[in-house]
């Protein structure tokens, strides 16, 4: 209106067109399909974006360890009888309460053989065990306190934990006590030693909370080469490790697969479930690992700051751009039919930069997942 009264209308409509803020509102969603996409291809389900904001500031991984280090593939290798019951018969009562659980461990009892009661009246206690009547007898099977019970001696608790110290088990009890005890074994992922490298290489250090023995997690933590770890915690234990470092300031992965594992998934800046895990823990992740493999966790990390360094980049592009243009726009330097090839260019950049996200791989090509069960996974 100041310089030439005639071309005020133009001129409007050229600063509309070029304030049209295409290009900044795609520069982030753009970036964030892109990525999501991509997750996808490599069998990670995305189920919230926000967790790729967390991820680029993660500082620590909390890891479960039955059925998320290990395959949970779970196998009893050894049946011992501290009572009366033989070790069929003890084996036959502990398939008949396992068959209500989701815990990989459970498997291993389905695997053992088959039951010939049912179980009744099962409650599931979270970071112990179950407790339920089969043939009119109420049986408690999981660690060795929740077993026995308050009705065994001290002297037979003392022997049990000192005969099975260095192994990992799971404890069969009535309401007089001890029945019999369950050596367990489970092998470590293949991939999980190069993922805790790696993730260290990143900048983020591995802990893991379990509720299992203390010796059979530290067998594990040695194997997986993660220094720290807490062994015989409760769902609420687990979640009072992960508060404490969120005090601190660190923003927290937590990852696992079981029921006792969803407190802790619920609270982490960044839950990932394993894709075989229990529906509740899926149900509280913000990443599945649908392959049920930990190699494209470390991979997770740097798409997302790969990411955020794209959506970084956009941004300022969107914004230098409206800054650039709307001042000639506004000076009828830039005729409306212009301002909407630079508007659309600016939007098609953001877009095409989005993409680069991705390129970042570490073997130069993104893999198509594939159902790749571990040996002797029915």
């Amino acid at each position: 209106w100041l310089i030439d009264p005639s071309r005020a209308i133009p001129a409007t409509l050229a600063v509309l067109v070029v304030t049209c803020p295409c290009a900044l509102s795609l520069a982030t969603p753009a970036v964030l399909a892109a990525a999501t996409a991509d997750l996808a291809r490599r069998g990670v389900l995305v189920a919230h974006s926000d967790a790729f904001e967390s991820l680029t500031k993660a500082t620590h991984v909390l890891w479960d360890k039955t059925g998320t280090l290990t395959h949970g593939l779970v196998r009893v290798e050894e049946v011992r009888s501290l009572r009366d019951e033989d070790a069929e018969r003890s084996l036959a009562l502990a398939n008949a309460l396992e068959r209500m659980s989701e815990h990989p461990i459970a498997r291993a009892f389905l695997a053992a053989g088959a039951a010939t009661s049912t179980a009744t009246d099962v409650v599931v206690t979270a970071g112990a065990g179950l407790e339920g009547r089969v043939d009119g007898r109420l049986l408690r099977i999981g660690t060795l306190d929740f077993a026995r019970g308050l009705s065994v001696s001290a002297a037979r608790a003392r022997h049990a934990e000192a005969a099975t110290a260095a192994e990992s088990w799971v404890y069969l009890g009535d309401e007089r006590g001890l029945l019999a005890g369950f050596r367990l074994a489970d092998p470590l992922r293949a991939e999980a030693v190069g993922c805790v490298q790696q993730l260290a290489q990143l900048g983020l250090a591995s802990e893991i909370v379990s509720g299992d023995a203390a010796a059979a997690v530290a067998r594990i933590a040695a194997r997986s080469g993660i220094e720290r770890f807490e062994a015989r915690l409760t769902p609420q234990a687990k979640l009072a490790r992960l508060k404490s470092l969120q005090d601190t300031g660190a923003v927290v992965v937590g990852v696992g697969d079981g029921i006792n594992d969803a407190p802790l998934l619920q609270a982490a800046n960044v839950a990932v479930a394993m894709g075989r895990g229990s529906a509740l823990a899926q149900t509280s992740a913000d990443l599945i690992l649908v392959r049920d493999s930990l190699d494209q966790l470390p991979e997770i990390v740097r798409i997302a700051r790969q990411a955020q360094r794209i959506v970084k980049q956009n941004l300022a592009w969107s914004i230098a751009y409206n800054l650039a243009a709307l001042p000639l726009a506004a000076l009828g330097l830039v005729p409306a039919w212009l301002a909407a090839i630079g508007m659309s260019l600016s939007s098609v950049f953001v877009v095409l930069n989005a993409t680069r996200v991705t390129r970042r791989t570490t073997t130069g090509a993104t893999p198509r997942w594939t159902d790749a069960r571990p040996a002797g996974a029915a």
